[in-house]
């Protein structure tokens, strides 16, 4: 599952009662906890082609949302990427919104999703135009959450920059429990998750065939067509793999590469609790986690493009195939101890996640219930 769906998971668990509505539902793509709630879909979930092709319904996706029904109830929480944060809720419930990140293909994002060039004219204008209203949507449904957290202090940040509000930060959850920091033999390196062009797995495929280094690669998505073409003999495609495996992949690694820019990245904190490191672009989350603890001189050194050894790895601040060739090259000068890189991502075990959610919950909750008391008797 990808992270969202691991925060939904733990969602689950913590109100097994409560129906989900979303977008689209694929059963049998999610865990059985998620499957064993009452699911409502909306409008899309009828269209042909939507499974596939999602992304190309995106201008559908505000009237979508909106389709869909809450019942009556005392609280709402949605977990939003795109348009979750702008569903329907009564008039009287609470309405908290966790913020993966603003719509992404319309804000930071837009060049990578559409770039230009792709479509000829007319589709180009209709594209930018559509970009334009949805980033337009995007802030004005923002208001609508009486609460909203963000998953790292980068996103916090963006939301303030596009929406104008404040965010709580609550790290989204790692389960600690399902990986283990083996202090055996490690080969090869490791790249996984979903292939999105801003992930940027081509340049841990170019990195690793210039170097001579095998590679593992785990997931699949829209790109991987492109990134089978670039890789050479020493990469390896496995698809998605089951979690054991997953694991056993972590322990086995000399290193993760994760080469994009994400908005926090559960993936890197796998590794680091398999005494894993982690080879990483020194933006985005992975400066909260990979980067813990590092020197400030050298976390400013990787913010003006260099790169550093940090506590979990080694960072790099140029997005290239070069920059991230002489990191996978500083990373081999350097021994990390499997139990020093899993005490990184201790702190980011699920049970601090169910833990501060829920007091963030119940303190926004009892506030807003104040202010509304105050309200009617004012």
């Amino acid at each position: 599952m990808r992270g969202g769906e691991r925060v939904l998971e733990r969602l689950c668990a913590m109100f097994p009662g409560a129906p989900i509505h979303t977008l689209l539902w694929n059963r049998g793509t999610v865990s059985s906890r998620i499957e064993a709630h009452e699911i409502h879909t909306s409008i899309l979930q009828r269209l042909p082609g939507v499974r596939r092709h999602y992304r190309w319904f995106l201008p559908l996706f505000p009237r979508a949302i909106r389709s869909l029904r809450v019942g009556e109830c005392d609280v709402v929480i949605s977990l939003s990427h795109c348009a979750a944060k702008a569903i329907r809720v009564p008039a009287r419930a609470f309405h908290l919104s966790y913020v993966f990140t603003p719509m992404r293909y319309v804000w930071e994002l837009e060049d990578q999703y559409f770039p230009p060039g792709r479509f000829p004219w007319p589709a180009s204008g209709y594209v930018r135009r559509t970009c334009a209203r949805l980033r337009t949507w995007d802030v004005a449904t923002s208001r609508g959450p009486q609460a909203m957290v963000a998953i790292s202090r980068h996103v916090a940040a963006r939301i303030a920059r596009h929406y104008g509000r404040d965010a709580q930060v609550i790290y989204p959850p790692v389960e600690l429990r399902r990986f283990t920091a083996d202090t055996g033999d490690r080969d090869g390196y490791l790249l996984a998750g979903g292939f999105a062009p801003y992930k940027r797995a081509d340049l841990a495929i170019e990195a690793c065939r210039r170097l001579g280094r095998r590679l593992t690669v785990v997931g699949t998505g829209q790109d991987e067509p492109r990134l089978r073409e670039l890789a050479g003999s020493n990469a390896e495609f496995l698809g998605w793999v089951s979690d054991d495996r997953m694991a056993e992949l972590y322990r086995r690694a000399r290193a993760l590469i994760f080469p994009g820019e994400e908005d926090f990245g559960i993936v890197p904190l796998e590794a680091l609790a398999s005494g894993c490191p982690v080879i990483a672009l020194g933006r985005g989350g992975a400066v909260e986690t990979v980067g813990r603890g590092a020197p400030a001189p050298d976390l400013s050194r990787v913010a003006e493009g260099g790169m550093a050894a940090v506590p979990g790895g080694v960072l790099f601040g140029t997005q290239s195939v070069e920059a991230l060739c002489e990191a996978i090259r500083e990373s081999e000068r350097h021994c990390f101890a499997p139990e020093t890189l899993r005490r990184l991502a201790e702190p980011f075990d699920a049970a601090r996640f169910d833990q501060e959610f829920r007091s963030v919950l119940e303190r926004e909750y009892a506030g807003w219930r104040a202010g509304a008391a105050r309200a009617v008797h004012s």
